[in-house]
């Protein structure tokens, strides 16, 4: 448009900001960078996620899931991952329409669980699956990256002794190849996956893993089951069955297990909330991914301030 009236890029923009876009008259402007929010989108249930918008700056987004398409979705923004900042947010919405939320997916996050509490006290809290599940399958994983920074620390000295006497070093290799350490650090994607999707090659990567690290396999085993709690269709057999995991868990005797073991029963009410409706924080994962191609197609944020009006535009 700036090259066909034959003016600088810069003008034309601000010369469309002030005539045509409504920028000038925007109600929120004053406050936009520290929040914005829209009573008028709110719904009976809602998600609760964090996102960084620009230079690693973490905002506080509550969207609506039952808003379709882009219009009407977003509910509020918070320049804050602090619960009072949230709060205090939240509370400038009439309280006969925070009385209407019934329900409220979100992570593990306890700053956005005690912002809810105060703010919709009439929703009950849902901890999203995904985030349950990844705490348990990165403890998994930690096992081994435990056992190969051990592996690391054997072959170092196993080198350092080869030079003192003045010899060459030969690793162990194993019968498919692997050294101990690239054993641990190939096997990575694989204990990802179900025995009955492994390749051949994998199936022998991981049968050697189990021989040589026991403690990788129970760890697998733990979390593999773990995952099978959520194909439960009855909230009744998720809680037994999510006990009896806990309980293991700490008979395992593995630290990351018992960390990740006293984690999900701090969280028990919104995890096992999962199962009355079985509502995750999709939505919310999936708001924060348009926000980032967003972002994207404006070539970044170079004015926040202007970001965030068209930001509105398109989800407010």
């Amino acid at each position: 448009m700036a090259y066909y009236y034959k003016v600088k890029p810069k003008k034309a923009s601000k010369c469309y900001l002030r005539q045509k876009d409504g920028f000038v008259s925007w109600d929120q402007a004053a406050h936009a960078q520290e929040f914005m929010v829209y009573p008028r989108n709110i719904t009976a249930r809602l998600a609760i996620d964090e996102s960084s918008l620009s230079q690693g700056e973490l905002h506080t987004f509550i969207s609506s899931r039952d808003t379709k398409g882009r219009k009407g979705k977003l509910v509020a923004m918070v320049n804050s991952t602090r619960s009072e900042k949230i709060a205090e947010v939240l509370f400038t919405i009439p309280k006969q329409d925070r009385e209407k939320v019934m329900e409220v997916t979100m992570d593990m996050a306890s700053s956005m669980r005690k912002a809810c509490e105060v703010a919709f006290p009439n929703a009950v809290q849902v901890t999203d699956r995904f985030h349950v599940i990844r705490l348990v399958t990165d403890a998994m994983q930690h096992v081994r990256i435990d056992q190969r920074w051990k592996e690391l620390d054997k072959e170092n000295q196993a080198i350092s002794k080869a030079r003192s006497l003045g010899t060459k070093h030969k690793p162990t290799i194993l019968s498919n190849g692997d050294t101990p350490k690239q054993l641990l650090a190939r096997a990575k994607y694989a204990l990802y996956k179900l025995p009955q999707q492994w390749t051949q090659s994998q199936v022998h990567r991981i049968s050697l893993l189990f021989q040589l690290y026991p403690n990788i396999e129970k760890a697998y085993r733990l979390a593999w089951d773990f995952r099978r709690i959520y194909d439960s269709t009855s909230k009744e057999h998720a809680i037994t069955a999510l006990r009896d995991w806990m309980n293991r868990a700490h008979e395992a005797s593995i630290e990351h297990f018992e960390i990740a073991s006293d984690t999900i029963n701090n969280h028990i009410e919104g995890i096992l909330a999962f199962f009355n409706n079985r509502s995750t924080n999709a939505h919310a994962e999936s708001f924060n991914a348009q926000i980032k191609l967003f972002r994207a197609n404006l070539r970044g944020v170079n004015n926040p301030k202007i970001f965030l009006y068209r930001l509105q535009k398109v989800f407010a």
